[in-house]
């Protein structure tokens, strides 16, 4: 049985055009060919990436964010109180009105009361801003090290300057040391952060977040079997661009240097526009759908990692709409950090409660003034 589904899954058909079987990329003198195999490496250098991370938010983040005075908010402790943490861990951390009432009749707290203590337990449970700090630091030196190494192991490559020298004799492509390691670290990267998600600052498009990893990582796995190394290498490259400018423009954000932080923002925005709303979907996602019909009929592989890159563009799609957002706060008042971040709640009111303040004072004015005339 297992050997049967060996025999599918390994099925030259789905990895590879016609004609071509796995003898043909067998290793010669004078060319080596990426082997599935060899992702088994991606694991120990995942585990690598997350020590490495650590001793670098420990000994490099932490210091600087001494330096530049960053710390984190003084938060109210929630009191303690079995009948509300009950609730709070096996139900919900935002009660709706009607469960708020009840579960001031189990306590006997006013509804004032039980609303301050869930918004102080979630400020609990929140990421303080020096672990934001920490996280972006770490991301922004990673993408920039990986795109300087991308560029290094691209810039003299035919198919940096002519995207149809992508399928030159594919899939007989020799496989050269330089995409071995950068895909090896890509991938190490990606599943490190797939790894950590749980304990890392959680977004408000975390299930999005998981999908673009998993995506990701099915892309470039896939990509490596069926020797798609050469367009592997640029979509990895036009990625980590823009991302360098976003961890970046966080981490001066967080250190409180809003104008360095704008203007990288304003940078990012251009730039993210450029590669992922431009690049991507009209040469490189046009490269994969149209220049290799032209050698070869097309075959599972082929639509299967075309369909992987229209996930990454559609989540591109939702990003930009968040960026957006993001960018007309910055134009109509200021920039506040990661809109995809959850922010701190005030215990002094909720938004509800402030609405309705407000929508109070305002008709109290309008009240007050139509008597006045």
């Amino acid at each position: 049985m297992l050997e049967t589904v060996s025999d599918w899954l390994w099925w030259e058909r789905l990895w590879l055009p016609a004609n071509i079987s796995w003898s043909d990329l067998q290793d010669h003198e004078d060319r080596i060919y990426a082997k599935p195999s060899q992702l088994y490496a991606v694991l120990p250098c995942a585990l690598c990436l997350l020590l490495v991370r650590c001793l670098f938010e420990r000994y490099l983040a932490t210091p600087l964010a001494d330096v530049w005075g960053i710390r984190d908010r003084i938060r109210l402790t929630a009191e303690p109180n079995p009948t509300l943490e009950n609730y709070f861990c096996s139900q919900s951390r935002v009660p709706s009105q009607a469960d708020v009432r009840s579960l001031c009749k189990k306590t006997s707290w006013p509804e004032r009361r039980v609303q301050v203590w869930f918004r102080r337990r979630r400020n609990q449970e929140r990421p303080g801003l020096r672990k934001r700090f920490c996280e972006a630091s770490w991301r922004c030196v990673f993408y920039l090290f990986a795109f300087v190494g991308g560029v290094i192991a691209l810039y003299d490559k035919p198919w940096f300057y002519n995207l149809r020298e992508v399928w030159a004799g594919f899939p007989k492509q020799s496989m050269l040391p330089s995409q071995y390691w950068y895909y090896l670290l890509e991938m190490g990267f990606y599943l490190s952060l797939l790894l950590s998600l749980t304990f890392d600052v959680k977004r408000k498009d975390f299930k999005e977040q998981v999908i673009h990893h998993i995506a990701t990582l099915t892309l470039l796995g896939f990509s490596w079997t069926s020797n798609y190394i050469r367009i592997g290498t640029l979509v990895m490259a036009v990625h980590d661009s823009a991302d360098i400018l976003l961890e970046g423009a966080k981490v001066f954000n967080y250190a409180k240097w809003q104008r360095t932080a704008n203007a990288m923002f304003v940078v990012f925005t251009i730039f993210f526009t450029a590669t992922r709303l431009v690049i991507l979907p009209f040469w490189l996602i046009h490269c994969t759908w149209v220049y290799p019909t032209e050698l070869f009929p097309p075959f599972f592989g082929y639509y299967f990692f075309n369909a992987m890159l229209l996930v990454l563009q559609i989540l591109h799609l939702y990003w930009a709409v968040l960026i957006s957002r993001m960018l007309y706060k910055f134009v109509f008042s200021k920039l506040e950090g990661d809109d995809r971040s959850d922010e701190e709640e005030d215990d002094s009111e909720s938004p509800k409660e402030r609405k309705h303040r407000l929508s109070h004072r305002n008709g109290s004015g309008a009240r007050g003034r139509a008597n006045g005339h």
